[in-house]
């Protein structure tokens, strides 16, 4: 299943945008009311009592692609379909709520407490029968271990976020091997989403050293701890199946298995036709009207969370390494356009998104963005020196020529194809080019091999966790910039939001970072994902989440 989960600044990329959809006109009666404003007051998952499900049966979702690393820690698996799969498998702090509002995740933890604010402390105390998959217990050490690993001291841990361990002065034992206290050295605005929204507590065993960190859970998962875990997995096949943990201590599980198969996204809704699988995030307003007309499938709505992007590529030696002339070319993009033509049908009054950070209805939000003005975009490329010479401008014998890279779905194509239309009115030339969900991340995005690149950040209720993870610049700490833009101001802005223990401080902090993230040319949000999915009508207890945690004791099937 594809699909986004969480608010906020986004720290995980989704690939596939199986979250916005194509369309032409805007008065389908589908169309959702009001969804964009409504972001975080709402999900629609059918719930019911567990006493109206049967016991047994097999949740069926698509993924992408095998997990290129297990360990959602790590650069590589820092991707959220990976995520996903690993979340009836691996302890969070934290539960969420449709409203975004947090409390302490019991199965896990008794209590989660901030102790001390100078120095600020935050003490875990862990649920005495928590265990891991090999009835080993979950401990402080786990906790001291991660802190250790995500701190950034040691650059041979290859880490996707410090997220917030980089200012951790030391993690003690507390009063026995249950409870950790955490000390930071710095004020960390976001402690709570340290082991919590798409940040998992993982075992020592895998943040112990570099090379188990790196590579241990390249081919598979390590030890787990939760209602689930590995079953089986058949990379020939696609398929990796989840079953029921037999030392799991928790509310026992309604379904037998969860099953994962590998689809592409132009699979996915003729699968769900097939009843092959359970659940599809609807990709056009064909496929909405398609999956509306199949029988036994029920259409779910929830504000989404998820947004698509355009990531420019600043690296020294890009034809993009020049600021100004990233900032002319994305006034020239008429994102408006973009999300008329793609989210006209879905989304009523559909508007781009104009923040980095907050997403529209949230608290927070503002336009902080540059506008489209193609006019002000040619004056300033004419002034960098980049002169039309027939269709396309050049400089220096270089023509204006840029390759934009995204995964090969219909809707980032066309997206692609408006931006291309654009970009060619003020003479520079885009060459659309697609790649495949298998190796995505790891051998196009971080490596940079790209100009502009599309895909979808997907994330949790902690917003400051992410902002230096994707608008940081630490040359030699990639993290989640793979654009490698940034500079010592913006770095400076995200160290005092991150450090600001007032929300209403932080908040205005974030938005100077926001609008210096639209002037640095880093990177420019298209659209809101519109939250339209297509489940099948039995299914109880999941769907479109919107902000809330899923608890996988609970899905099942009506008897």
């Amino acid at each position: 299943m594809r699909l986004g989960s969480s608010v906020t600044l986004l720290a995980v990329p989704l690939l596939a945008i199986g979250l916005v959809a194509t369309g032409c006109g805007s008065n389908d009666e589908d169309a959702p009311k009001g969804a964009v404003a409504a972001v975080g007051t709402t999900n629609d998952i059918n719930p019911h009592d567990v006493a109206d499900l049967r016991d047994g049966g097999n949740l069926r979702l698509s993924i992408s692609a095998f997990p290129a690393n297990w360990n959602t820690l790590s650069n590589d698996g820092n991707d959220y379909e990976i995520g996903s799969l690993e979340r009836p498998m691996m302890p969070r702090a934290f539960r969420t709520n449709a409203a975004g509002e947090l409390s302490v995740n019991t199965d896990y933890f008794t209590d989660v407490q901030l102790t001390n604010t100078n120095p600020q402390q935050v003490t875990y105390t862990i649920n005495p029968k928590a265990v891991w998959s090999d009835g080993s217990p979950i401990t402080w050490e786990d906790i001291r271990s991660q802190a250790n690993a995500l701190s950034g001291a040691d650059k041979s841990f290859l880490i996707a976020i410090n997220n917030g361990f980089d200012r951790v002065e030391k993690v003690e034992r507390g009063v026995d091997d249950r409870q950790a206290v955490i000390t930071f050295k710095q004020h960390y605005a976001e402690w709570r989403g340290q082991f919590a929204g798409n940040s998992f507590l993982v075992p020592k065993t895998v943040t112990a050293t570099p090379e188990l960190f790196n590579t241990s859970e390249v081919d598979g998962i390590g030890l787990t701890a939760g209602p689930f875990m590995v079953q089986s997995t058949d990379r020939a096949q696609g398929r990796i199946v989840l079953g029921r943990n037999p030392k799991w201590w928790g509310d026992t599980p309604k379904l037998d298995t969860i099953t994962y198969s590998v689809l592409d996204s132009s699979a996915d809704l003729p699968a769900l036709q097939n009843n092959e699988i359970d659940v599809v995030g609807l990709a056009t307003r064909d496929e909405l009207k398609t999956a509306k007309n199949t029988a036994g499938v029920a259409i779910r709505r929830a504000p989404g969370n998820g947004w698509s992007h355009l990531t420019f590529n600043g690296a020294p030696g890009s034809v993009l390494s020049d600021p100004k002339l990233r900032v002319a070319i994305s006034k020239a993009i008429d994102r408006q356009g973009i999300v008329t033509a793609i989210q006209n049908g879905l989304v009523e009054d559909p508007k781009p998104l104009n923040n980095h950070v907050y997403i529209q209805g949230q608290a927070g939000y503002q336009d902080n963005s540059l506008g489209f003005d193609p006019a002000a975009a040619a004056k300033e490329l004419d002034d960098l020196g980049w002169k039309l010479n027939g269709d396309v401008r050049e400089k220096d014998g270089r023509k204006l020529e840029i390759r934009d890279i995204m995964y090969n779905e219909d809707t980032w194509v066309q997206i692609a194809q408006i931006i291309q239309q654009n970009l060619a009115q003020v003479g520079v030339r885009l060459n659309i080019e697609t790649k495949s969900g298998k190796g995505f991340f790891t051998e196009v995005i971080q490596p940079g091999d790209f100009d502009v690149a599309q895909w979808s950040w997907v994330g949790d209720p902690f917003p400051l966790g992410s902002l230096n993870q994707i608008y940081g610049y630490n040359p030699d700490d990639l993290q989640g910039n793979y654009g490698r833009i940034g500079s010592p101001e913006l770095n400076a802005l995200i160290e005092q939001a991150v450090s600001e223990l007032d929300p209403a401080k932080a908040m205005k902090l974030a938005n100077q970072i926001d609008r210096k993230v639209f002037e640095d040319g880093h990177s420019l949000p298209l659209m809101q994902s519109t939250g339209n999915v297509a489940v099948r009508a039995d299914l109880a207890n999941y769907g479109a989440a919107g902000l809330a945690s899923l608890d996988y004791t609970k899905i099942g099937f009506l008897k």
